[in-house]
């Protein structure tokens, strides 16, 4: 298949490369092409941007999550000859699995899909030391993919006089700069970048990112280098994916008839829950369910006629006081998960299905340098402090989730079921987690284990009908998952309707 194609990839985080990416695809979209984007690793925000200048899904593509084939064939999957794509790094180029293997990195990312790279390189204060930063990146690149650089937070005068000195030592092409831009630019916080639908300027942003570029790049040149890009797979790979992964759900006794035992999922999605992999939510959908959304925020009851409860992650701590007072949503989930319906609710949905969210941090400095004598005084006053930073959620958990102000778990890791439940006896699901919250329960049914270090540890809580824990889940590193969900909403809905088949 032909897909005109290039990678966006820096040396460092904090370069630039989700502003450059989306002023990109903006200019490639306004020049009438039909352009596609996909991130590199586990990411949310990001893809949010992307779909805010296209107007449609960005996909994830991470090569720990899956193997190279089924890279492939996700990157292919829905696109057709003649598209136009453009891929967004993570990170570093080289930074992959442990910081230290090339699995999981843009790099491999680009080496699989084949994809030549466009390396933005944030030049600011530096001098002639850039071409020797660029040309250690280019000695690292075994397979020849980067095909040009750009220059970010550089002026016009010195980028004049730089230029052709890269383009003669180093023999790569420089396809433009960007000056520093003071006035506009993107937000970060805990997790990562602040949304974008919580910028009320950000269209205006982004086009106006767009505008700027296009006055100092070589757009066609970022074309020529996108078209050279060698035809990928086949246009059988996406079918026979499809195939491999979810081909055993069409004989699965509860889709003989899709139109008749289509089941209804309903996903959270508003402000406080927007985390999801589209190809989680696509492989959902090809195993036989409707996806019904609604707003834990804004809605006052679950959709009608529902089977399951999706709850993915997001930033529901910066919500907590107004998921709160929607008793009625809380009272309808809670007495839902209770009757036994279908519930995986990850990371931020699962905080929320707690008795409460803390957003304070527990080990504060006060208390720690306190001596004995003054400890319980300071204890009962940050007990009245803590209860007045509580809000009360949905309660089917018993207890609480606590902010420890720093990183409790981050990165990739492996998930094994004691007891088969979702996944089938000894397989496994891949996953990551990132999240400064932490519960009073974890869970213990699952051993996750990360792939870099082999160290180990328990979580999630798994039974019967239910699957709920910090980690993110992609659904593609083993389609039962989403199979499993499917088919315990149908049996849901089947017992809920006094059906047999």
């Amino acid at each position: 298949m032909k897909i005109n194609r290039f990678m966006i990839a820096a040396p460092k985080s904090g370069s630039g490369k989700t502003m450059i990416t989306c002023a990109l695809l903006q200019l490639l979209k306004d020049s009438g092409k039909n352009v596609l984007s996909y991130k590199c690793g586990p990411d949310y925000i990001d893809p949010m941007f992307h779909k805010k200048v296209l107007g449609v899904p960005s996909k994830n593509l991470d090569t720990f999550f899956t193997d190279e084939k089924t890279t492939v064939q996700l990157f292919l999957d829905e696109r057709a000859d003649g598209d136009f794509a453009v891929l967004e790094g993570v990170m570093g180029l080289y930074d992959g699995l442990g910081g230290i293997y090339e699995q999981g990195s843009s790099y491999h990312l680009a080496k699989v899909t084949q994809t030549p790279i466009i390396l933005v390189v944030d030049a600011k204060g530096m001098g002639k030391s850039v071409l020797a930063l660029i040309a250690g990146f280019l000695q690292y690149d075994t397979h020849h993919l980067i095909k040009g650089v750009l220059l970010n937070r550089m002026s016009k005068g010195y980028y004049d006089i730089i230029k052709p000195l890269i383009e003669k030592e180093l023999s790569v092409k420089v396809v433009g700069y960007f000056p520093e831009q003071k006035d506009i630019g993107l937000s970060s916080r805990h997790l990562g970048l602040v949304m974008p639908d919580e910028l009320s300027d950000i269209k205006k942003q982004l086009n106006e990112t767009a505008d700027r570029l296009k006055k100092t790049i070589d757009m066609d040149l970022f074309i020529d280098i996108a078209e050279a890009a060698d035809e990928i797979g086949d246009s059988g790979s996406a079918d026979a994916y499809n195939e491999k992964n979810i081909g055993n759900c069409d004989q699965n006794e509860f889709l003989q008839n899709k139109a008749i035992n289509t089941v209804n999922i309903a996903v959270a999605m508003d402000e406080a829950f927007c985390f999801y992999y589209e190809d989680n939510l696509r492989m959902l959908e090809k195993c036989g369910a409707k996806l019904q959304y609604f707003s834990p925020l804004h809605d006052t009851r679950l959709p009608k006629d529902c089977d399951a409860m999706l709850l993915g992650g997001g930033y529901p701590e910066l919500y907590a006081k107004e998921l709160s007072k929607n008793v009625s949503m809380l009272n309808a989930i809670k007495k839902a998960f209770r009757v036994g319906m279908p519930t995986v609710a990850e990371c931020g949905g699962f905080m929320y299905l707690h008795t409460y969210i803390r957003n304070i941090c527990d080990d504060t400095d006060e208390q720690n340098k306190a001596d004995v004598q003054n400890k319980a005084d300071i204890q009962n006053k940050a007990d009245i402090q803590n209860d007045m930073n509580k809000s009360k959620l949905v309660g089917a958990l018993d207890g609480g989730c606590h902010f420890k102000g720093k990183l409790v778990r981050f990165g990739y890791i492996e998930l094994a079921e004691k007891h088969s439940n979702f996944l089938p006896p000894n397989e496994k699901i891949k996953a990551h987690e990132f999240h400064y919250y932490d519960s009073t329960d974890n869970g213990a049914d699952c051993i996750a284990t990360k792939p870099a270090t082999g160290r180990s540890y328990d979580c999630v809580i798994s039974h019967d009908n239910y699957w709920l824990g910090f980690p993110h889940l992609y659904y593609p590193s083993n389609p039962h998952f989403a199979e499993s969900l499917v088919r315990k909403a149908y049996e849901y809905r089947r017992n809920k309707n006094g059906k047999l088949l």
